[in-house]
């Protein structure tokens, strides 16, 4: 799997306007906050306003207990930040309010308390660029497929697994109604 990384060896996270991406976010210390269905929601309900706002398309996605993998494409500046930096931090808000109303929230406490109190995505997520309609594919299978892997055990078949975009490319289906298919770009 090719990792984009600057001169000192960590990845290299930025990404420009315009490019597909695959962008993979996990939650910090790799806990399973996204278990439950109203995490994901927030997830789900982040890129929806994202799409709609003209800010991002995206072409694949699936959402695993603790991380999210995305094949997407920046369009546009959400004001004075990047879409993904407004993904991010509405998400975050989010899990905040949630979690406080749970109280959960000091499973995500940080100790070193000069940013913020909480972190939820951990730093430097991995992006590759999209630069081929094989990698692209390779990548979309990797997404289906992610919850069919044994030690995750989430479906039987990618299509059966709701939080993905494999019953869109398989079914025709997007339950999500968001979803660009990767061949109207490519």
């Amino acid at each position: 799997m090719e990792i984009n990384r600057d001169i000192k060896g960590t990845r290299n996270s930025i990404m420009s306007l315009g490019e597909i991406y695959f962008w993979t976010d996990t939650i910090h210390d790799w806990k399973p906050l996204l278990q439950s269905d109203k995490y994901k929601n927030v997830i789900i309900e982040s890129l929806r306003h994202l799409v709609e706002q003209g800010k991002i398309t995206i072409y694949g996605f699936v959402i695993m207990p603790n991380h999210r993998h995305l094949l997407w494409e920046l369009v546009a500046m959400n004001g004075k930040e990047m879409p993904q930096a407004s993904f991010n931090k509405f998400t975050s808000h989010q899990f905040l309010n949630l979690l406080r109303n749970e109280r959960l929230l000091s499973f995500f406490k940080v100790e070193d308390k000069t940013e913020r109190a909480h972190r939820f995505w951990q730093r430097n997520p991995l992006v590759v660029l999209m630069n081929s309609k094989e990698k692209l594919e390779q990548k979309l299978d990797y997404i289906h497929y992610n919850p069919l892997q044994e030690h995750w055990n989430l479906a039987t078949t990618p299509e059966n697994y709701y939080w993905s975009t494999a019953r869109y490319y398989e079914e025709g289906i997007d339950d999500f109604k968001f979803l660009t298919h990767y061949r109207d770009k490519i």
